[in-house]
C-alpha cells in the first residue's frame, strides 16, 4: 500500500488532469450514445476508478471511448426502436446489454484471453478506427448544423402512415400472445385501436422518424433537409468550439484545448443569454444504481443482444490493451494483459449498474497521466474522484452547455481517431492479388472492407467479415510460399552452419538473431520481444531475414518499433539475406535506409563478419 502513496505528488497532478480532459469527452459521448450527457459522466466515473484499481496497467486512466460509444449507439437506437423510442422502457435490457458485456469482459481475462487479442491484423484494426471516426464525424453533422429530425414537422408527417401500421402491429402482436384469436374476435382489436391518440401516433411517428435519420447512412438521408433548416447559432458555436480546440493547441498544450473551449463558448453563449439549445439536464446528487436491470429482467429481451455484448468486450479488451502499450513504451513499464481485462470488466459492470456507458483505456487520457506525473493506479482512481466531485458540486452549471459545443468536440475527435498511418500507406503496399487485370494489395482490400461496412452497415459483423478475409488470404499467402521453400525444416534456436567461425572475443559485443519464417500479425509479439533479450553488453545486433520469407503491415510496424527502440540505446543494426518482399515492405515506409542505411545490409553472413572483424573491438 505505502508504494502506491510512494509518488502521491505525481499521481494527483496525473489523476487531476486526466479527469480534467476526461470531463467533455465524458459528456460529449453520453450526448452521443443516446442515454444524455449524465451517462457518459457516470461511465467516466466508475469504469476509471474501478479499471485503475484492478486492472493491470499501472498508469492507464479508462473511460467511454471512441470506439466504444460508436458501438453502443448502435445498441442503444437498436433497443430503443423496440420500445417505441421510450428511455424509461428501454434503460433496463440497454444497461443489461452492457453489465453482461462487462461480465463477459471479466471472464475473457479469467480464461487467460488477454495475450492473444493483439493478434488482430493491423489492416482490420486500422480500417475500423477510420471507420470509428467517420460515424462519429457523419453523426455530428446535424447536431452542429441545429437539426433535429424528431422536431421537423413536416419530416415527421412522412411517417404517420407508418407510425398507424406500427401500432396496430403492435396490437395485433399483443393479442396474440395474450391468447386472443385475432381473427375471430376484431372488436378487442378494434376497442384497443380507439384508445389510440394522435399524441401516441405522433410519438410513435418521431421514433420512425430518428431511427431513419440515425447513423452515417440516416445522416445522408436527411442531409438535404438538413441544409435547409440551418440554426446559425448552433452552427456559429460548433465552429467556433472546433476553432478554439485546434487553434488553442498552437498556443500550449499544457491546458487541455477541449476544456479551454467548452468553457468560454459555453461562457460566452450562456453570458450573452444566447437562444441555445443545452444539453439535457445532468442529474444532481450522487448516481443511483439502476435495479431495473435486475428487477425488469427478462431472459428472452437479452438474448437478441448477447453477440452484441461479446463484441462489446472484444472491443473493449483491444482498446484497452492497445492502449496498455501506449502506456508500456513511455513508461518502461510491462502490463499485465489479463489483469487489465477484469480490471475493465469490473469497471464497465459497475458503470452499468449506475446507468453509465461502457468504456476501455483511453489512450489521450492515459498519456496525459503519464506526461503529468501519474505514476501508479492511484492517478486514475483520482481522476474518477475528480469527474464525481465536478457531478456534485457543478451538476446544474454542467446542464447548461450548449449541445452544438458537445458536437463540435466530438467533430474533433472523429477526425482525431481515424488512423492516418495506415491510409498514408495505401498507395505503398505490394499489389499481390490479381482480379482479372487488376493487381490490387490484400492488406488494402480488407482495410477498406472493414472501414466501409463498419461505416454504413454494422461495426461488428465488418470487423469479423474482415478477420475471415484476412485469415483466408494469409492462409494462401503461407501455402504458396511453404509450395516454394518445402524444404524448410524446424530450426532450433542455435548458430547456423556459417556462424560456426564466429569469433568468441566478440560474442558479447555482436548479437545475433534469426528470423525463421514470416513476420506476420500472429508472429508479431515474438519478434516485438527482441529488444528485451538483447544482452547489455552488446553494441551491434545482427538480424538475419534469410528464412524470412514474408512480412505483412502487422509485421512491417513490428520491425519499425523494434529497430526505434534499439536505435535509441545507440545500437548498430544490420541484416544479412533480406529476401525481396520484405525489402520492398521496408522501403515502402523507409525503414531502409532511414533506419537501417544500405551499408548495414549485407547478401551474405560471410560478407557481415568481414565487416564484424573489421569493425568491432572487444571491449572487455
Amino acid at each position: 500500500m505505502s508504494a502506491m502513496f510512494k509518488h502521491l505528488r505525481g499521481d494527483l497532478f496525473g489523476g487531476i488532469t486526466a479527469g480534467i480532459v476526461a470531463l467533455p469527452l465524458a459528456l460529449a459521448f453520453g450526448v452521443s450514445s443516446g442515454l444524455g450527457p449524465s451517462a457518459g459522466l457516470y461511465g467516466a466515473i466508475f469504469i476509471s476508478f474501478f479499471a485503475a484499481l484492478f486492472g493491470g496497467t499501472s498508469t492507464q486512466i479508462s473511460g467511454p471511448t471512441a470506439p466504444m460509444t460508436a458501438v453502443s449507439m448502435v445498441v442503444i437506437a437498436s433497443i430503443l426502436a423496440v420500445h417505441d423510442g421510450d428511455v424509461n422502457k428501454a434503460l433496463p435490457i440497454i444497461l443489461g446489454v452492457f453489465l453482461l458485456s462487462g461480465i463477459l469482459q471479466i471472464g475473457l481475462g479469467l480464461i487467460g484471453l488477454g495475450k492473444y487479442i493483439k493478434y488482430i491484423p493491423y489492416p482490420v484494426v486500422s480500417g475500423f478506427m477510420t471507420a470509428i471516426g467517420v460515424i462519429i464525424l457523419v453523426t455530428q453533422i446535424l447536431p452542429a448544423v441545429g437539426y433535429y429530425p424528431k422536431e421537423d414537422e413536416a419530416y415527421v408527417a412522412e411517417f404517420k402512415a407508418a407510425a398507424e401500421e406500427e401500432i396496430l402491429e403492435n396490437i395485433l402482436k399483443e393479442e396474440a400472445g395474450e391468447g386472443i384469436l385475432v381473427l375471430e374476435d376484431f372488436e378487442e382489436t378494434i376497442k384497443r385501436a380507439e384508445q389510440i391518440t394522435e399524441a401516441d401516433m405522433l410519438k410513435e411517428a418521431k421514433t420512425l422518424a430518428a431511427n431513419k435519420a440515425s447513423g452515417v447512412l440516416g445522416t445522408f438521408r436527411v442531409l438535404g433537409r438538413a441544409l435547409q433548416h440551418i440554426n446559425w447559432l448552433e452552427l456559429a458555436l460548433a465552429l467556433a468550439t472546433i476553432f478554439i480546440i485546434y487553434g488553442f493547441k498552437r498556443i500550449t498544450t499544457a491546458i487541455p484545448s477541449t476544456l479551454v473551449s467548452l468553457i468560454v463558448v459555453s461562457g460566452i453563449a450562456y453570458g450573452f443569454d444566447l437562444p441555445y439549445r443545452p444539453i439535457e439536464k445532468i442529474p444532481e446528487g450522487l448516481p443511483l444504481p439502476q435495479l431495473g436491470i435486475f428487477t425488469e429482467f427478462k431472459l428472452s429481451e437479452l438474448t437478441p443482444f448477447i453477440f452484441t455484448a461479446l463484441t462489446l468486450s472484444l472491443l473493449g479488451a483491444i482498446d484497452s490493451l492497445l492502449t496498455s502499450v501506449v502506456a508500456d513504451n513511455m513508461t518502461q513499464t510491462k502490463h499485465k494483459p489479463n489483469k487489465e481485462l477484469v480490471g475493465q470488466g469490473i469497471g464497465n459492470s459497475i458503470a452499468a449498474i449506475f446507468g453509465g456507458i461502457p468504456g476501455a483505456g483511453a489512450t489521450i487520457r492515459t498519456v496525459v497521466n503519464i506526461n503529468s506525473g501519474g505514476k501508479t493506479r492511484l492517478s486514475g482512481m483520482i481522476a474518477g474522484i475528480l469527474l464525481l466531485v465536478i457531478l456534485l458540486a457543478l451538476g446544474p452549471v454542467a446542464s447548461q452547455i450548449p449541445a452544438a459545443v458537445l458536437a463540435g468536440i466530438l467533430v474533433t475527435v472523429g477526425i482525431g481517431v481515424m488512423d492516418y498511418k495506415g491510409l498514408k500507406a495505401i498507395p505503398h503496399l505490394p499489389k499481390d492479388i490479381k482480379i482479372g487485370p487488376l493487381k490490387l494489395s490484400s492488406e488494402v482490400i480488407i482495410m477498406l472492407v472493414v472501414m466501409v461496412l463498419s461505416s454504413i452497415w454494422n461495426l461488428v459483423y465488418a470487423v469479423g467479415i474482415g478477420l475471415v478475409i484476412a485469415s483466408l488470404m494469409f492462409m494462401k499467402k503461407i501455402g504458396d510460399l511453404t509450395a516454394i521453400r518445402s524444404d524448410v525444416k524446424p530450426l532450433k534456436e542455435e548458430a547456423w552452419e556459417d556462424e560456426k567461425e564466429f569469433p568468441k572475443i566478440l560474442k558479447e559485443e555482436v548479437f545475433i538473431k534469426h528470423i525463421k519464417g514470416p513476420l506476420f500479425f500472429g508472429s508479431t509479439n515474438e519478434f516485438l520481444q527482441l529488444a528485451e533479450q538483447i544482452p547489455d553488453t552488446a553494441s551491434h545486433v545482427v538480424i538475419r531475414l534469410d528464412r524470412m520469407q514474408y512480412m505483412d503491415q502487422s509485421g512491417l510496424y513490428a520491425m519499425e518499433d523494434v529497430l526505434q527502440d534499439l536505435k535509441k540505446k545507440d545500437i548498430n543494426v544490420m541484416f544479412v539475406g533480406i529476401l525481396e518482399q520484405p525489402k520492398y515492405m521496408m522501403e515502402r515506409i523507409d525503414i531502409i535506409p532511414d533506419l537501417i542505411p544500405w551499408e548495414s545490409i549485407f547478401e551474405d553472413f560471410d560478407d557481415c563478419l568481414d565487416w564484424i572483424k573489421d569493425n568491432v573491438e572487444d571491449t572487455d
